[in-house]
């Protein structure tokens, strides 16, 4: 270990910057949220942000007074130190960052995490910054914004629960059930004055088991780097997951590793799990007392059924909450670079499903065949000449651009375009089988043109 991040305390502390410009700024700013006293020993005559102005006390001295600097925590130099800065520091041992130069630092800056009551940082002891900012972020997406409303609590607390179970090991075994429980669920859904009193009513002892927690989380497209950091973080904390087969192994990795997996996964025609049956899973698993995350591809309410499991979810007295994500046809128009509106082409979008329930109604071709108008299909690969007939018998242009895009956002994605008139030979033609969202519309425009273009250059050379 070259460096030791240690934890200064703030309060009552003061901290001065001395220098001009963004990196003087910068380092202001990362006190601003602090109960550190915050002086700016502005070098020139630049104007100054309204955020530092209402927090900073601006000094007319351009160095701070020797007695001053006695009394400093902190002092960092957006410039070259003078060399009575660097003598007085030394000589009163006072801690010194000076931007961009280790060598004449006796501290340096760590990339921080800010929540608060929590703080985390990542130093690399000023060898590569950059470096340390990258792997911030990865720290960031794990931590929820409400930890430090957590912590902050746990230390209002603290003398109480010392004062209630004076032994060592009691206050050990409280702080392991309090803040793993109830009271942190409330206080990361910013529930401040219910996670206090779950605090305070553990105290009372090992409750009844709590009743669990069901998420209905939207694992995007496929892509991990697509899921949203509350889905990440739900992820690492669920202790089972309910997931579908279209979730692929590359996300099922970012869950705990010992957390219980159950693939209620289906194919067409093939319901090994009826959906009946996966809502009294959520219900069974959450009455138990556990975090249960339900993992849906794409978005749980976007063709993902996610409204009927929340509809037996509260019915059952389930505490539940929805987590959106990148939707399907979100990603696949990005992925094609086909807008879903767009001031010329289209002035509406609609998502569609090509497969209804036996008995069900069909899709309004009508409403979804007017101009400048994009149609998002999901399942429609087999029932593509449906789509076909339907648009077009409902008046849509048979020339209208379309876009296939088969395993979105994953490494075999792939994009084959061509008109409406044309749309299921194209798919049995291209071998389209997989999962696949069929964008179709004026703004697919584009995408038809570069296939054309791909499948002329692919020709070229396939004659040299």
């Amino acid at each position: 270990m070259r460096v030791f991040l240690a934890s200064i305390p703030l309060e009552g502390r003061t901290v001065r910057v001395i220098g001009e410009g963004h990196f003087a700024e910068a380092k202001l700013r990362l006190f601003l949220t602090s109960p550190a006293k915050i002086v700016w020993h502005k070098t020139g005559d630049g104007p100054v942000a309204a955020d530092i102005a209402a927090r900073v006390t601006i000094s007319d001295r351009p160095e701070p007074k020797k007695k001053a600097l006695r009394e400093t925590a902190l002092l960092f130099v957006a410039g070259e130190p003078s060399e009575r800065i660097k003598r007085l520091a030394k000589r009163y041992n006072v801690m010194l960052n000076v931007v961009d130069s280790p060598a004449q630092s006796s501290f340096q800056t760590p990339a921080l995490i800010d929540r608060g009551g929590v703080v985390a940082a990542v130093a690399t002891g000023g060898a590569a910054p950059l470096l340390a900012r990258d792997l911030r972020s990865v720290v960031e997406s794990a931590l929820p914004n409400g930890i430090g409303l957590l912590a902050d609590l746990a230390q209002d607390v603290r003398a109480t629960v010392k004062s209630v179970l004076p032994k060592f090991d009691d206050r050990r075994h409280y702080w392991a059930r309090a803040l793993r429980g109830p009271a942190r669920d409330r206080a990361l859904a910013g529930d401040e004055a219910g996670a206090r009193r779950a605090l305070l009513s553990e105290l009372n002892g090992p409750q009844e088991a709590p009743q669990g927690v069901v998420h209905l989380v939207g694992a995007g497209p496929g892509d991990p780097d697509l899921l949203t950091l509350k889905a990440l973080r739900l992820l690492r904390d669920a202790d089972v997951v309910v997931h579908d087969r279209l979730v692929p192994a590359a996300i099922l990795d970012r869950v705990r590793r010992d957390a219980r997996r159950i693939d209620v996964g289906k194919t067409k025609g093939s319901h090994p799990v009826p959906q009946d049956a996966i809502a009294d899973i959520l219900i069974d698993e959450a009455k138990a007392g556990n975090r249960v995350v339900r993992l849906k591809g794409g978005d749980p309410f976007v063709f993902g059924r996610g409204g009927e499991e929340l509809e037996r979810l509260q019915d059952a007295g389930i505490e539940a909450y929805v987590v959106p994500g990148v939707s399907a046809a979100m990603a696949c128009a990005a992925a094609a670079g086909v807008p879903l509106t767009h001031r010329d082409h289209a002035q509406a979008a609609s998502f569609v499903s090509a497969v209804v329930k036996t008995g069900g109604a069909q899709p309004d071709w009508a409403a979804l065949a007017t101009a400048n108008h994009t149609v998002a299909v999901y399942m429609g690969v087999g029932a593509a000449a449906s789509v076909r007939e339907g648009l077009t018998a409902a008046g849509r242009d048979p020339a209208t651009p379309v876009a296939v895009v088969e395993n979105g956002s994953l490494p075999d994605e792939r994009i084959v375009a061509g008109r409406l008139w044309d749309l299921d030979d194209l798919i049995a033609r291209e071998g389209v089988s997989g999962p696949a969202i069929i964008l179709i519309g004026e703004a697919a425009g584009r995408a038809l043109a570069r296939f054309n273009q791909e499948q002329g250059e692919s020709a070229r050379e396939s004659v040299a």
